[in-house]
């Protein structure tokens, strides 16, 4: 889609299944993990949950099927069965190339539900670590997606205001987040940046 980015001074990037086509393995580490537990596997109601933090994840699997299972213990698990798996997923080239495109006019920063630990490995196995200028995870936010905390904190890191950001993400809960930031919003769908949401309504 025809995109004018002249508006913004930053960019602000979702990680799994934005930047990188990680979600595939995402679910498959939640599939061993579902099994280790009896848990119900679900991958579309995983991929919705996208951007959510792995142990919040674990938590609304309790809540939904009404276990009571130790949330870290099945996040834990979760990542070592992630952390295990050869590929991780490849860069998004529709993303990735507006990043390095656009890096030296703009502030880059990356908003993730995703633990520090892991999403500075994943970054850095893909060569995009040395090209932000700001990385928030979900262990720098108190409240995660679709809160705005992520996107905010994001934009305060590269000494932006919100409306001055624009938020690329892959899923409704990181648009409601984008929005509820005051940020707007183009969503990406199966690779491509395909919708444009405006956080300011057409009046």
């Amino acid at each position: 889609m025809d995109m004018d980015l002249s508006r913004y001074q930053g960019l602000i990037f979702d990680m799994d299944g934005t930047l990188i086509d990680s979600m595939p393995a995402h679910i498959t580490a939640w599939r061993y993990a579902c099994e280790q537990f009896n848990i119900p596997f679900d991958p579309q109601w995983l991929m919705s949950l996208g951007g959510s933090p792995t142990i919040k994840t674990a938590q609304m699997m309790n809540e939904k099927y009404q276990t009571d299972h130790d949330i870290q213990e099945v996040a834990d698990t979760k990542w070592r069965f992630f952390e295990a798996l050869e590929q991780k997923g490849e860069t998004i080239p529709a993303t990735v190339n507006l990043l390095l495109q656009y890096r030296d006019q703009k502030k880059v920063a990356v908003g993730t539900g995703c633990r520090k630990v892991n999403a500075e490995n994943l970054l850095t196995i893909t060569d995009i670590l040395p090209l932000l200028d700001a990385l928030v995870t979900a262990d720098d936010v108190l409240n995660h997606k679709p809160h705005p905390d992520t996107f905010l904190e994001a934009a305060n890191r590269i000494g932006l205001a919100p409306h001055q950001c624009v938020v690329f993400e892959d899923t409704d809960l990181g648009r409601r987040a984008a929005l509820a930031a005051g940020m707007d919003c183009f969503l990406v769908v199966d690779g491509v940046i395909a919708e444009f949401t405006s956080a300011t309504p057409v009046r």
